[in-house]
């Protein structure tokens, strides 16, 4: 495959050659073109999409691929499978099932509970009969089920015993992030100080009523140890606080996630997911039936890039926000423009005025 195409950072147009998905050849090229390419984006939790759940034991192989061809067509080329709060045999389950169906797609998976809040709003989508305190040997089964390949796992720091998990999980190499949570001052910051990483989709899981000060927002904010992801779907977060994250963060410690979850690309109307009743909406909005909270995103993460834009984000700031920074959180490589390279690379055009729009995923 030869394409002619602009970096993203640069802008300089290359004339590149993939093969089997590396760049085979690379230099620099004089002819006029619309098309860019960049570092595929890389999401850290994807919770399934058109039907297809990462939660669920009856996901087929099929349903996993469906899921992974989905993301590609969005520009994510790498992405964490998230399971989410369930009970111990469905969620053992579900790390089997994911390590039989193993794809190069996934570095990693993402545990997103059981360890979580069990209040309205903090708990958002999760069932609230499965929520539990922290138990190592439980989680030593996930992540024996999982062959090792758990990489991230979100929990709320105020649940008992939950200091002394988050430090077996730093000390085992595993990105701890803070979510669906209302811990105080004080748990965030021994959760911090125990290894914490990350917050999760911060601004979202939370209660809908928080104190003026201190609240779980200014305390995750003010701590420059904390990154954090956001979702910029147009749905979770105003543009007001998505402004307010990137300025108290920096452009340095924000990562993107779509937070896509399984109803994504389903018709509107209601379902059962998730241990919940599930509304999608017309707008494609997805919440849980009959209150105003969401339940993972209707949106991947090319809609996300866009949102950005849309604030005024230059392209290569926000490709990098959904490309290298959540790599470098997982010390993961990030894709280089050199011949050998096997990326993976997205391929898209982009007008200020009209957005991004992905093409292709190479690699």
């Amino acid at each position: 495959m030869r394409i002619q195409a602009k970096h993203y950072a640069t802008g300089r147009t290359d004339a590149i050659r993939f093969d089997g998905g590396r760049i085979a050849e690379l230099g620099e090229s004089t002819q006029t073109t619309s098309l860019w390419f960049a570092p595929a984006f890389f999401d850290p939790q994807i919770n399934g999409c058109l039907g297809h759940s990462f939660s669920s034991p009856e996901t087929t192989a099929e349903g996993f691929d469906a899921i992974t061809a989905a993301c590609r067509r969005h520009g994510i080329g790498s992405f964490l499978p998230t399971v989410i709060t369930g009970s111990h045999e469905s969620m053992l389950a579900c790390f089997r099932n994911l390590s039989r169906s193993r794809s190069p797609a996934w570095p990693g998976y993402h545990l997103e509970g059981p360890y979580l809040s069990g209040l309205p709003g903090a708990r958002g989508a999760h069932p609230e009969g499965y929520v539990r305190d922290p138990d190592w040997d439980e989680f030593l089964h996930f992540q024996d089920a999982a062959e090792g390949r758990i990489r991230m796992v979100t929990l709320a720091p105020e649940r008992d015993g939950a200091i002394a998990f988050i430090e077996k999980l730093a000390t085992a190499g595993i990105v701890v992030a803070i979510g669906h949570t209302n811990a105080t001052s004080e748990q965030i910051a021994a959760a911090v100080g125990a290894g914490a990483r990350t917050s999760t989709h911060l601004g979202n899981g939370c209660s809908a009523v928080l104190p003026r000060h201190p609240n779980i927002l200014w305390d995750q904010l003010a701590e420059d140890r904390l990154w954090c992801s956001v979702i910029a779907d147009g749905h979770h977060l105003p543009a007001s606080v998505l402004k307010t994250i990137l300025r108290a963060k920096s452009l340095d410690r924000v990562l993107l996630t779509c937070d896509v979850g399984p109803l994504a690309g389903m018709p509107p109307g209601y379902y059962r997911d998730w241990g919940n009743e599930l509304e999608v909406l017309p707008n494609g909005k997805i919440i849980v039936a009959g209150t105003p909270f969401l339940a993972g995103s209707g949106h991947f993460t090319d809609t996300c890039v866009n949102t950005l834009l849309k604030l005024g984000l230059g392209l290569k700031d926000a490709i990098d926000l959904a490309s290298v920074r959540p790599r470098q959180l997982f010390d993961l490589p990030v894709p280089k423009v050199e011949v050998g390279d096997a990326g993976p690379w997205m391929i898209f055009d982009w007008e200020p005025v009209d957005g991004l729009s992905i093409r292709q995923v190479v690699g």
